[in-house]
């Protein structure tokens, strides 16, 4: 007997719709550098120094055609001043020939023995004429017994004693001179000037006068400025964003020029570094046995050898005179040293991958060794090596300042920033911008490099990659 028929209902044999029948959308599959890109823009600081690093990658292409400032340029009327943008300065006489005033008829050096103690403070301490920046003159009576003088200066502050007179800015032997010129190093603002008799020691007793020095330009500087440029008038100077540094060259001017030198080295030296290190690794992972041994036994020699002696060892054998940058050498001894560790890492990871099974069939199907190094094995630890490259360039950019300071690596007049570093520091007291600017573009640029080379290590990190 059949079965008997069981009625269906009427809207299971409906026509499905076309919305049914569409396929659900998925999420498109991605490649493992496009998932590493994604990955590296989501992380903020990543991104951040990405965008860091390309600013100063224009500022140092595009900086001389924007600041068209001749970085070796000296401006010695302007010397180690402070950032300043369209500045004006009253233009200031030529000053009349110094001469040094004798008083005559009073003896050089006194006849009998004086204390020192007993001198009296020099009477009459006045100006000759009107200070300036171009210089200061000064002028006092003889004092009975004295042999000398000294003249002190002190900015800003009234001394309260004979401890606290500043600076000796100028020692006058013979009783009978009685004037004196400070041009030293002048600059606008309050000035106190004291003078000293002495006879083998100071007395202690002084005369004191207070200089206001307004802020000027000598009249042959003017006119490089402005060629109508007269005495009295005022002009605009030229701006200095950063300022100047000791010999009134533009800051900013010699931070570009230094920019291309330093990162020139922080790039390239890693960059050959890299390549002889992938390679060594390379064949010292594939080959194993006796070329491993031999490659990784001189590896572990040149790492062993110390950096600073191998760097003046070099110096010596090429033979560096006066007038040399010091890039060639530099370049030299940051490759000859620092492709070790690269050469460990790809010799590691090659020595992982060789027994991979695409490896194999490869081998299999007849291809050489070099063809497999090359198009196989070191393909696949490009990953490793981005990373290591991001932490080697900020360590090559900080050798080279490193050594650019303590006076081994890029030689003055060519500026690079640890140069430009060595140069501030012995005026930071007085002029901290000449430091601090070069000192600033330095830690930028190594942090980053760094958080770029985080973001990167993340990125490719096969076990964070995203999955659809």
């Amino acid at each position: 007997m059949a079965d008997a028929l069981i009625p269906m209902p009427h809207e299971d044999f409906a026509p499905l719709s076309r919305q049914t029948l569409a396929p659900r959308a998925q999420r498109p599959s991605l490649s493992y550098w496009q998932d590493a890109w994604i990955r590296l823009r989501r992380n903020r600081q990543a991104w951040a120094s990405l965008w860091i690093l390309f600013a100063l990658l224009l500022f140092t292409v595009a900086g001389p055609w924007l600041w068209t400032l001749d970085p070796s340029e000296q401006t010695l009327s302007r010397v180690s001043e402070p950032p300043s943008w369209h500045k004006e300065a009253l233009v200031l006489p030529p000053p009349a020939p110094y001469r040094e005033e004798l008083r005559s008829g009073w003896p050089e050096a006194p006849a009998t023995a004086v204390d020192p103690q007993t001198l009296a403070a020099p009477a009459n301490f006045a100006f000759i004429e009107a200070p300036s920046i171009q210089g200061v003159r000064l002028r006092w009576d003889p004092v009975p017994g004295a042999s000398g003088y000294l003249v002190y200066r002190v900015p800003e502050r009234q001394p309260a004693d004979s401890s606290a007179l500043g600076i000796p800015v100028g020692e006058i032997q013979g009783g009978n001179h009685v004037s004196f010129e400070d041009t030293f190093n002048l600059k606008a603002g309050t000035y106190w000037y004291s003078v000293v008799a002495r006879n083998g020691d100071e007395s202690p007793r002084f005369s004191g006068l207070r200089a206001e020095l307004v802020d000027g330009i000598p009249l042959e500087s003017a006119r490089q400025e402005s060629a109508s440029a007269q005495p009295g008038q005022r002009v605009r100077l030229q701006s200095h964003p950063l300022g100047t540094d000791s010999l009134g060259r533009d800051l900013l001017a010699r931070l570009i020029r230094g920019a291309r030198v330093s990162l020139f080295i922080g790039l390239l030296a890693p960059f050959l570094a890299g390549a002889l290190g992938i390679l060594v690794g390379g064949l010292a992972g594939y080959h194993g046995g006796r070329v491993d041994q031999l490659l990784m036994r001189f590896t572990d020699f040149v790492m062993a050898l110390p950096f600073l002696l191998f760097m003046i060892l070099i110096q010596v054998a090429c033979g560096m005179e006066a007038g040399d940058s010091g890039i060639p050498v530099m370049l030299l001894a940051l490759v000859a040293l620092s492709w070790t560790s690269m050469a460990r890492l790809v010799r590691g990871q090659v020595l992982q991958l060789r027994q991979a099974d695409y490896v194999q069939a490869a081998r299999l199907l007849g291809a050489r060794p070099m063809t497999l190094l090359l198009r196989h094995l070191l393909p696949n630890t490009l990953g490793v090596v981005l990373v290591s490259l991001t932490f080697a360039i900020p360590q090559a950019i900080f050798t080279e300042a490193f050594l650019s300071f303590i006076g081994l690596g890029v030689v003055p007049p060519t500026p690079s920033w640890g140069s430009l570093c060595n140069d501030g520091i012995q005026t930071f007291l007085t002029s901290p911008h000449e430091f601090v600017f070069p000192a600033l573009l330095i830690s930028l640029t190594v942090l980053a490099f760094n958080l770029l080379g985080d973001g990167l290590r993340d990125a490719l990190d096969p076990r964070l990659r995203s999955h659809p």
